[in-house]
């Protein structure tokens, strides 16, 4: 089908894959499961070389009023964000949904989402609780792994800008994973899209700061999506090689992060020197390192602090796990 063909759909699903073979039926699968079914969706090949991309031209040549293939020209690998980005600039519905090759979706993903954001017109993202999925595997020792992502923020909480990004920085609550979230494309597009500079790590915490600086973010308190974890994950090649760590520890994909943040918010539009500050207090280290011994032992202080943090907001009720 191309672009504009057919009636507009009211949520676009973006999934983009590389080397998914493994997983990819699953996730289109999903979909095709959803009880909400207005929906199309465009598959963006980063590149593949595994049997994944003719997975992708199958499902298009058989449902070609529902889903749509897309490649970078030349077929090469341009990163998660170009990738992404592609996929939203083909998208025609109001509504734009993120789908890894790798990550499922829960049968009433769209509708409850959907429908959250047609009550809220207020908002510009809804995300839900999004399930860390290891009991795929179907060992005995991953049964009992999976668990919610922490978010920090109670569910039904409209967070108005820029207080997403100020509890992210202090650690108090976390960006949205791709899967667990439903966007307006207008505010999708007022954000910028992703920033292609960022290929691989922070690729998504940076867009979704982007967006949370400018929108207004409805939580949810469902979970409806599944994060699978698995050893050929980008996070984990990166956790496992050494350049990224789970927590804010030091590291070079975190350094780039904080630079790319440092600039992006002394743009005054935004209107907020504390977020300024607070970043470039995070990179004190980077730019001294004389200064490491002395953050590492303030690391675990910090974490600690936001843990007592996050407890105390459980007990009053305004937070969820």
């Amino acid at each position: 089908m191309s672009a504009g063909a057919g009636p507009t759909p009211r949520v676009s699903v973006v999934t983009i894959f590389l080397n998914a073979e493994r997983f990819l039926a699953e996730a289109v699968e999903s979909l095709f499961a959803q009880t909400c079914r207005d929906w199309e969706l465009v598959l963006v090949d980063d590149g593949s070389t595994d049997g994944s991309t003719a997975i992708a031209r199958d499902y298009a040549a058989r449902f070609p009023d529902r889903v749509r293939y897309a490649e970078h020209p030349g077929h090469v690998n341009r990163g998660m964000s170009a990738s992404r980005n592609l996929g939203i600039r083909l998208a025609r519905g109001e509504y734009v949904a993120l789908l890894d090759g790798d990550d499922v979706y829960l049968p009433r993903k769209l509708e409850h989402q959907v429908a959250l954001l047609d009550a809220h017109p207020e908002v510009g993202m809804v995300y839900g609780a999004t399930e860390y999925w290891y009991s795929w595997t179907g060992r005995p020792e991953d049964a009992g792994r999976d668990r919610l992502r922490t978010r920090g923020l109670a569910p039904g909480t409209v967070v108005r800008p820029p207080e997403l990004v100020r509890r992210v920085l202090r650690e108090a609550a976390r960006t949205p994973c791709t899967c667990g979230v439903v966007m307006r494309r207008e505010a999708v597009e007022r954000a910028g899209g992703f920033e292609e500079g960022f290929g691989g790590m922070y690729e998504d915490q940076v867009f979704f700061l982007k967006l949370g600086l400018r929108e207004e973010v409805l939580v949810d308190g469902e979970c409806l999506d599944r994060y699978r974890q698995h050893e050929g994950s980008w996070c984990h090649r990166e956790l496992t090689g050494g350049r990224w760590q789970r927590t804010s520890a030091m590291s070079e994909s975190r350094r780039a992060f904080l630079e790319w943040l440092e600039t992006f918010l002394q743009d005054p539009r935004l209107g907020d020197g504390g977020l300024l500050r607070r970043t470039r207090r995070e990179l004190l280290p980077y730019r001294h390192p004389a200064l490491v011994p002395l953050w590492r032992a303030l690391g675990p202080v910090h974490r600690l602090r936001a843990r007592v943090d996050r407890a105390v907001r459980r007990v009053r009720g305004r937070t969820d796990r």
